[in-house]
């Protein structure tokens, strides 16, 4: 079973590890949506985003914040989850210490944590925000973004309107050397809900794939 309990901040963190057999694979973690809105790492969207990125040739681990299914602890008001997104990220390259990319993606808060993420580990390569929470959380601490990635939310995203991703995407445009790629998938709502998960997943697949071709950040 792919299941692992590795060590936070706050106690032991339950996770989904699914490992290459190539040693020198990618790596990515995956984090879930908000933990009190029923958010866990099996949450359809952190599902599938797992599974896309081990298909892509990825050693992947998702895992639940502190407070959530197994993991110990409580609800820190984000504070605490992007030290759990760390401890995360420490346990991943532990074991996978060949690994020449990196890569974090999140849905909705965990978008919100793993771009905080970026800002503090430069060995990220690259991210895949899912839905970010423009309307609810400051973003402004990306200045500047330290890497290329993508933001993709669905048109019809009645949680994190569209405009302010929009507004997110427009002032990370201005920032120099960096690439950052906004998607929307029209007509879908924050969730992916059917038919919309699949073209999420396969805009997500396609640009990652792209960018492992490429050697620039």
């Amino acid at each position: 079973m792919p299941e692992v309990i590795f060590p936070g901040p706050e106690g032991r963190l339950e996770g989904r590890y699914h490992p290459q057999k190539d040693r020198d694979a990618p790596i990515a973690i995956v984090l879930h949506p908000h933990p009190q809105f029923g958010g866990t790492m099996n949450n359809k969207v952190v599902y599938n985003l797992h599974y896309a990125f081990h298909r892509m040739g990825f050693t992947v681990l998702r895992f639940n914040f502190r407070g959530v299914g197994r993991s110990q602890g409580e609800y820190d008001q984000g504070v605490g989850e992007l030290s759990d997104a760390a401890s995360a990220l420490d346990y991943l390259q532990s074991m996978n210490q060949n690994s020449k990319h990196c890569w974090v993606a999140g849905f909705s808060f965990g978008a919100w944590i793993g771009m905080q993420l970026l800002m503090r580990r430069p060995e990220i390569t690259g991210f895949v925000s899912v839905s970010p929470p423009a309307n609810m959380y400051d973003f402004s601490f990306l200045a500047p973004c330290p890497s290329s990635g993508l933001v993709i939310n669905g048109t019809g995203d009645r949680v994190a309107p569209p405009q302010d991703t929009r507004t997110l995407v427009s002032k990370l445009h201005e920032q120099k050397g960096i690439t950052v790629t906004h998607q929307e998938i029209e007509g879908s709502g924050h969730f992916f809900e059917e038919p919309y998960m699949e073209p999420m997943i396969d805009s997500v697949s396609g640009y990652v794939k792209r960018r492992l071709t490429e050697t620039s950040r």
